[in-house]
């Protein structure tokens, strides 16, 4: 009997340095070794010896100690590992609680960021209306040559315009007094074959008015040469308007009488009404919806053709 308990005994301290290495390192914990602890139980284990077999502790004694310091060490760890991971939810809980505060302050600043946006609109629109406004008595003649002997009295030449595209506004007593009158741009690119625009501005609204009226109605020339004269507006509006130009031409071929009215609306006769669109968009959506003219103004397929 004595032999095999000492044949045991080195299996077991093997055994228990392992167990010591893997509680050392379980979750960071720092506690007495556990290696420590075995040695300890080991020199208050039994001994056998030849001439007295009463040891001073019994092995169900020793069992029982040893039962008692590994549940106890058990139950450290239990505890060191409860509290890490209480540390570790509260480091959750407190980033949660970050998240949400910084998903609220981006909403808020996404929401201060719209109405900067249409504030930013609403005064651009503002600037451009009171442009617009501005140039209330202006026309622009297109199409005027670009010669030295016109360019130097402009205001005659556009007494001359009247009285060969307009005359009744003369024998009915309109004053069609100009206060000024220039080519825009100033300065003369000789890159471009096509002469400048004359920017006129009229003394009398309601003549300037008269005058545009006649101009939609029918072509006006200067000398017999084919001129275009219409109302002064900001870039921004004119290119606005510019962007209706495919429709405006289809509508016309069709006979929807298309016009623009202001800033940049287009409005068309159809079924017996009148239709306004002030974005491209809403037209298309119109015309898909209308048998007569699905598929006659895709802008696309019409800028492809043209290319």
């Amino acid at each position: 009997m004595t032999n095999s308990t000492e044949a045991q005994k080195p299996q077991n301290t093997k055994k228990n340095k392992k167990k010591g290495a893997t509680l050392d390192t379980f979750y960071g914990a720092k506690i007495q070794n556990t290696e420590q602890i075995e040695e300890d139980i080991q020199e208050n284990s039994p001994k056998s010896s030849k001439g007295n077999r009463n040891s001073p502790q019994t092995h169900e004694e020793f069992e029982s100690e040893r039962t008692k310091k590994m549940e106890a060490l058990w139950e450290e760890k239990w505890e060191m590992m409860q509290k890490k991971f209480t540390h570790l939810q509260n480091q959750f809980d407190q980033t949660v609680k970050e998240n949400q505060a910084l998903k609220q302050e981006l909403i808020k600043q996404s929401q201060n960021t719209k109405k900067l946006e249409e504030n930013i609109k609403y005064l651009t629109d503002k600037v451009i209306d009171l442009e617009n406004r501005g140039r209330r008595e202006n026309l622009r003649i297109i199409g005027l040559p670009e010669k030295p002997e016109i360019n130097t009295k402009l205001d005659m030449v556009i007494q001359d315009i009247i009285k060969e595209n307009c005359p009744e506004i003369l024998e009915q007593g309109g004053n069609t007094a100009t206060d000024r009158a220039h080519r825009t741009p100033s300065t003369l690119n000789p890159q471009k074959t096509t002469p400048r625009n004359v920017i006129a501005k009229f003394q009398s609204y309601q003549t300037k008015e008269k005058i545009l009226q006649e101009a939609r109605k029918r072509q006006f020339r200067y000398k017999g040469r084919p001129i275009r004269v219409t109302q002064d507006l900001a870039s921004s509006t004119l290119n606005d308007r510019k962007a209706w130009n495919m429709i405006f031409r289809k509508a016309r071929e069709l006979g929807l009488q298309p016009r623009i009215s202001y800033p940049a609306k287009l409005t068309i006769y159809f079924q017996g009404k009148v239709w306004a669109f002030n974005k491209i968009e809403d037209f298309q959506l119109f015309a898909k919806k209308r048998p007569e003219l699905c598929g006659k103004f895709d802008t696309e397929n019409q800028r492809a053709r043209n290319t």
